[in-house]
């Protein structure tokens, strides 16, 4: 099963160091357009602004990073954000740290120190979760059926929403590498008398 570590909620956090205000967005972000999306409409809210320096890194591969000071001096705000992210081991998430200039100077060693505390902080408050790669199926079978196998379909995977009409449809997350032996196992525990659709690939807390 292919895991990861990543932020479990959108946060934002927002610490005072000599008058200036750093606010931390910590938002999971499934890909680069995600990211960028969320960058975009944080830049926008937060115009009057005078930085909003951001980080991301994506992929399990932790290939896809970027980082931007936007303004303040070259290595003192993006790249300490994304350090943070790197050394927490963190994949899929955006952190933007909105600054508000308070007067005073904090110089490029305060500066580095004021990024990487406002990032460590939104990250804790964001919490950190394992995640993996699951395929999420729609399942209908009947109202007998149901009370038969519930127990053991309920053993592989969790069952995120259960509609009950004429039939019993039930929607489950399957982990990625098990999806073929749970689709046997669902076969030979209803003799095949079910319906069953794939939904589509998610990344889902374990």
């Amino acid at each position: 099963m292919k895991k990861f570590l990543s932020v479990a909620r959108q946060v934002s956090h927002e610490i005072l160091i000599r008058r200036s205000r750093f606010i931390a967005h910590v938002i999971p972000a499934a890909d680069e357009q995600e990211a960028e999306n969320h960058f975009n409409r944080l830049q926008e809210k937060y115009s009057d602004a005078t930085h909003n320096v951001f980080a991301w890194q994506v992929g399990l591969d932790k290939t896809m990073q970027r980082c931007s000071d936007d303004g303040e001096p070259s290595g003192t705000a993006g790249r300490p954000v994304l350090e943070v992210i790197k050394q927490n081991d963190l994949v899929n998430v955006l952190i933007v740290v909105t600054r508000y200039f308070g007067g005073v100077k904090l110089g490029a060693a305060g500066l580095v120190r004021a990024y990487s505390q406002s990032a460590r902080e939104g990250i804790e408050k964001a919490g950190i979760v394992c995640k993996a790669l699951h395929m999420e199926y729609a399942i209908t079978v009947d109202y007998p059926l149901w009370g038969q196998i519930q127990r053991e379909v309920e053993s592989w995977g969790k069952i995120t929403e259960t509609d009950y009409q004429d039939k019993v449809t039930f929607n489950i997350l399957i982990a990625e590498d098990k999806k073929v032996d749970f689709k046997n196992m669902m076969r030979n525990l209803t003799s095949d008398k079910m319906e069953i659709q794939e939904l589509g690939l998610t990344f889902s807390q374990i």
